[in-house]
């Protein structure tokens, strides 16, 4: 296909993505913030039709009512919102842009030699293959562990362990970019599953059982709450490792499986912290602030852990950097993906004039965030780098 409408095909899925990921993630906080802030009701008239919480709020100039009823209202309302395509439209979006850009080249971006060498069929099954595997390991999870007392714990304890070993596997057999990717796309597989298979089914289930005029069996509710609830701690883990694919000093790690982990691990203890303040406020307890404080010690030590080392006082070789030996490097390193005929990214660096003219951001994607060339295919060293920026760094004049 065409690399420019590789290009556009890229920004609008992503854009679209972004969109639809934002009413999802969204319509999610939204529900876990006022199934934690509901409060009994004080009236007589909502406790006879049985209402189990209610909250009051004020947005946009008016006043709104949101009310609960824990198994079903006494009749079914005419016209009843449903939540379920923001998750479909974020699932389908997310996946259309991970064939477009890791499965249709995965050359490029799936597979990484220097951490596993397989072909390309391989590679790909590999990765599809994880998506499927963390769902059914994860739903078996919650079908299995968390009956009975100390269920919640149990499950909680086994999803960080499944989220370890994926992570782990993931850097183990592909590109680091690509590896935190599919372990944010497998999480993000697994809610979308939930609202799928469990949420939206238990919910129809409940209709139908109304309409029946048969008892509502509260199970529906109780399962569609849990897996709602294992949604909203997945979401900032989610989120940071989809971001955190587009930074190299991160998935270029050496130990770049531990960094996924506890990246995921601070968002989900930050998320932890504002789900309970909810809780907290309404029985008017202590908020337990103490979660998100650990999670950002955790992303401090990351930035003190992850900090380059400075580099060594000059011996006497800064000399000025030619164009001549940029070019050198540039030819070595670069000019096989940017040259006149292929133009990667719309870059053509293959004479002196185009490497001028390209000269910021070859500084920034080799030298500033190390994502070119893309996994290190072409094997640039440190000393390249370097030799890279002092000669950006001299300016215009220098050059």
């Amino acid at each position: 296909m065409d690399p420019y409408l590789i290009d556009w095909l890229n920004l609008l899925l992503r854009w679209a993505h972004v969109v639809v990921a934002i009413a999802w993630i969204g319509s999610s906080f939204y529900f876990v913030f006022l199934d934690n802030s509901l409060m009994p009701p004080q009236d007589a008239a909502s406790k006879a039709r049985g209402v189990t919480g209610e909250l009051w709020a004020v947005h946009g100039g008016g006043f709104y009512h949101p009310q609960k009823y824990m198994l079903a209202p006494p009749e079914l309302p005419e016209k009843l919102h449903w939540f379920y395509w923001e998750s479909y439209s974020t699932w389908l979006t997310g996946f259309a842009l991970f064939t477009l850009l890791y499965l249709l080249q995965a050359r490029t971006y799936l597979i990484d030699p220097q951490v596993h060498a397989w072909s390309t069929a391989g590679a790909i099954a590999a990765a599809l293959a994880l998506l499927v595997v963390f769902w059914c390991a994860y739903d078996a999870l919650c079908r299995t562990a968390g009956r009975g007392p100390g269920g919640d714990r149990r499950v909680g304890l086994g999803m960080a362990g499944l989220v370890v070993a994926t992570s782990v596997v993931a850097c183990s057999l592909f590109a680091g970019r690509a590896a935190f990717l599919i372990v944010g796309a497998a999480m993000a597989t697994a809610m979308s599953a939930n609202v799928f298979v469990w949420i939206i089914p238990g919910q129809r289930k409940v209709i139908a059982q109304m309409k029946a005029g048969t008892p509502v069996d509260p199970a529906h509710g109780l399962r569609a709450r849990q897996r709602s609830v294992h949604n909203t701690y997945f979401t900032l883990p989610v989120l940071v490792a989809m971001l955190g694919n587009h930074y190299a000093f991160l998935y270029t790690a050496p130990h770049n499986a531990a960094v996924l982990v506890l990246l995921m691990a601070a968002g989900a203890l930050i998320r932890h912290s504002f789900v309970a303040r909810h809780r907290a406020r309404v029985q008017g307890r202590r908020v337990p602030w103490e979660h998100a404080i650990v999670g950002v010690l955790l992303l401090i030590a990351m930035v003190v852990w992850l900090r380059p080392a400075p580099r060594p006082a000059s011996t006497g070789s800064d000399a000025p950097v030619t164009l001549a030996q940029v070019q050198t490097i540039i030819d070595r390193r670069c000019v096989a993906c940017h040259n006149e005929a292929l133009q990667n990214k719309g870059v053509a660096l293959h004479t002196a004039e185009r490497v001028q003219q390209h000269a910021l951001a070859i500084y920034q994607q080799a030298v500033v965030l190390k994502q070119m060339p893309l996994n290190n295919a072409t094997q640039i060293t440190d000393d390249e780098r370097e030799q890279l920026r002092r000669w950006f760094l001299a300016g215009p004049a220098g050059r």
